[in-house]
């Protein structure tokens, strides 16, 4: 069955707990959270302060995405406060090998993200040492964009190259366009204004859910 992760970025920042609470009594499986530096991605989002805090409240794996310069230096900080997925960016600098190597030593899931415009050839030999391989289906940065609908295929090929892992991806996933993205081989769907602004979100929850 897909797993549905709602995007906190997409949350109301003024009533985080009551919207973390409104998702897990809907039904989704993660939380997944987007950590933004204002370096990697011009924007600015959540600290391990922020992670802390939901780590206190949720009852569903909190999946950390880091969109950050310099990842390295925050891997315990985020861990600690509770990450249980926490995913770093193949395009930035640094040995990635032993980030993701730390990752798991320390009992985390290790994720690794794509870019769109970033081929799998450049994470083809990390891929043993991933657990999830976040798809990024949008410019990363800013929610509410459409889906780059030939990231399709991308996830598809990772399938076909043999990845068991969780293939996640994030960026104007929709109900109208969950169903393909499944049938490419799709695990983890990260989810946000759809969810948030539904008026029962718990019914739509069944529905992505029977989708696969």
């Amino acid at each position: 069955m897909i797993k549905i992760a709602p995007s906190i970025l997409a949350a109301d920042p003024l009533n985080l707990e009551r919207e973390t609470r409104r998702m897990m009594e809907a039904g989704c499986d993660w939380l997944h959270v987007d950590v933004m530096d204002a370096h990697f991605v011009p924007n600015m989002a959540f600290s391990p302060d922020t992670v802390r805090r939901l780590k206190e409240v949720s009852t569903v794996p909190l999946d950390v995405h880091l969109m950050m310069d310099n990842p390295e230096k925050y891997l315990d900080l985020f861990l600690d406060a509770g990450a249980d997925c926490l995913t770093i960016h193949a395009e930035i600098e640094g040995d990635l090998s032993a980030m993701l190597r730390e990752i798991r030593r320390r009992g985390g899931m290790a994720g690794l993200a794509l870019k769109p415009g970033t081929g799998i050839w450049t994470a083809e030999r990390l891929i043993p040492e991933t657990d999830l391989l976040l798809v990024m289906t949008v410019e990363p940065g800013f929610g509410g964009q459409p889906l780059n609908r030939s990231m399709l295929r991308k996830i598809s090929t990772l399938r076909e190259m043999g990845y068991r892992g969780e293939i996640e991806a994030d960026g104007g996933i929709r109900e109208d366009n969950l169903q393909d993205l499944i049938d490419a081989g799709l695990s983890v769907a990260v989810m946000g204004t759809g969810l948030y602004r539904s008026e029962d979100p718990a019914a739509m929850m069944a529905r992505l859910h029977a989708m696969g």
